[in-house]
């Protein structure tokens, strides 16, 4: 007699845990995506830091369907590299056929956890590719990113996003004005931080 099997069930530090393996394993860090950030919002906040950029980038990074695109697109991405994919899709992303979207639909998946405004800010830095994006735009290296890419533009537009309806937040905090409880509580969790961070 057969033991029987087990349901399944999701482990969603493992899914974390391997989001993050995966980035770093394909040669991403968190620091180079936060420089992203920083280039899409250093006009409009000028006193932004890299720390703050980084934050934002791990706060998006913690959110369970932008795991998901990450891991997906980074198998889709290895499984091509590796020739273990059926033409024509195969040569589709092998290729980076400028003619297949699913990439960018998956990005967007990314982009639309904070809101529509991530748009503008994903397509600008898909559309200019610095930093990262250039290099993992080289396809003289023989690796595989067509999924990689858009996902690391659209973290990067999602934490943009981030910051900037947490800076309206506090905004409208100072004016005395009444915002949405998300905003307030990040609001109130970043002014118990800096009361406990050592001078």
């Amino acid at each position: 007699m057969t033991d029987a099997k087990i349901p399944y069930s999701l482990n969603s530090k493992a899914v974390a845990e391997a989001t993050r393996y995966w980035l770093h394993k394909r040669g991403v860090t968190l620091e180079e995506i936060a420089e992203l950030v920083m280039m899409l919002q250093k006009k409009y906040y000028p006193g932004l830091t890299m720390e703050e950029c980084i934050h934002n980038v791990e706060m998006v990074l913690s959110k369970r369907e932008v795991q998901n695109a990450v891991l997906t697109g980074i198998q889709l991405d290895v499984l091509a590299e590796e020739g273990k994919l059926f033409s024509p899709l195969q040569d589709m992303i092998e290729n980076d056929e400028g003619l297949y979207g699913v990439d960018e639909i998956l990005a967007f998946s990314i982009v639309n956890v904070y809101g529509s405004i991530g748009f503008t800010n994903y397509g600008y830095v898909d559309k200019l590719k610095p930093g990262v994006l250039e290099r993992l735009n080289d396809k003289s290296t023989g690796e595989v990113h067509t999924y990689l890419d858009d996902i690391v533009g659209a973290v990067a537009a999602a934490a943009s996003s981030r910051i900037a309806h947490r800076k309206q937040a506090e905004r409208e905090q100072e004016l005395g004005q009444p915002h949405a409880p998300e905003d307030v509580e990040e609001a109130a969790r970043r002014s118990a931080l800096e009361d406990t961070e050592p001078e």
